[in-house]
């Protein structure tokens, strides 16, 4: 039975729950903001700033000194890429590891995770001597690999949490019925964990959305996604707050508008397997 809670604490907790909410926005909040003044006008005081005049000039600006749809549309591959390679690797061996686990299951598991904590400028020098050597710098083709082999131990180790929530019962009489592993796999395991391939499927392009470490080294024009197109407002000359809250802005507004749409998913299958 749940457990009463009186009104002057509903109260209490919405307003904590919308302070905290703030707090977390406002950074982007100032940012949209600065994004529509003049260079002048943004490095005013806060009440100034709010109080000058509005334009959309750094948005000209921006787009007419950068391809937008160019570095766009290299991001939107790189995620996506990144990601259906990494489902691709990492559906087989969360499968193995939920359902036909091994002595070292776990501590397979544990090294995979103890990878995420290698800062990745330890391994910069030999995967960007590797891509050089094959001629892979500056294309998508190694920002893709790079962006799955980084994510690979997240996706892995959240599929191996949910298939863990499927009953092994109902693979098991799939397998009676004449099911063989391919079925078993496509017909049988993949539809019960739609939320959770789906949740993991979206944290995966968040995370290979807002890299930058790896975009910024490894490529330099071509390939250089929206994390690129930001630091490039951002020059020995200085800071043009403006210019770079307007692409700043131009460069997570795709995502913030992918994760407002699909958090019901995202939250569903972050959850997924909490409650009995």
């Amino acid at each position: 039975m749940a457990r009463a809670v009186s009104i002057p604490r509903k109260i209490v907790n919405t307003a904590a729950g919308w302070a905290i909410g703030l707090l977390i926005f406002f950074p982007i909040l100032w940012i949209a903001v600065l994004s529509f003044k003049s260079e002048g006008d943004a490095i005013l005081a806060p009440l100034d700033v709010l109080a000058s005049a509005w334009t959309f000039e750094s948005y000209g600006l921006v787009q007419s000194r950068s391809d937008y749809f160019g570095h766009f549309w290299n991001s939107v591959i790189i995620s996506l890429g990144s990601t259906a390679l990494g489902l691709l690797v990492a559906v087989p061996a969360a499968w193995a590891m939920a359902f036909v686990p091994g002595r070292r299951t776990k501590d397979v598991l544990l090294w995979m995770l103890s990878t995420k904590m290698l800062p990745p400028v330890g391994v910069l020098l030999p995967i960007y001597l590797i891509c050089q050597q094959l001629g892979l710098l500056d294309t998508r083709v190694a920002l893709v690999a790079v962006m799955m082999m980084v994510n690979l131990p997240i996706i892995v180790w959240m599929l191996y949490t949910y298939f863990r929530e499927i009953p092994a019962d109902i693979l098991e009489a799939a397998r009676m019925d004449g099911a063989g592993l391919r079925e078993e796999v496509l017909f049988v395991l993949l539809p019960m964990a739609v939320p959770g391939i789906a949740s993991t499927m979206l944290l995966n392009i968040i995370l290979a959305w807002n890299e930058a470490f790896w975009t910024l080294n490894l490529t330099a024009a071509d390939a250089a996604p929206l994390t690129a197109f930001i630091a490039s407002y951002s020059s020995p000359e200085g800071l043009f707050y403006a210019k770079l809250s307007a692409a700043s802005l131009m460069a997570i507004a795709p995502i913030l508008i992918m994760g407002w749409f699909s958090q019901k998913q995202l939250v569903r299958g972050l959850t997924f397997g909490a409650v009995k």
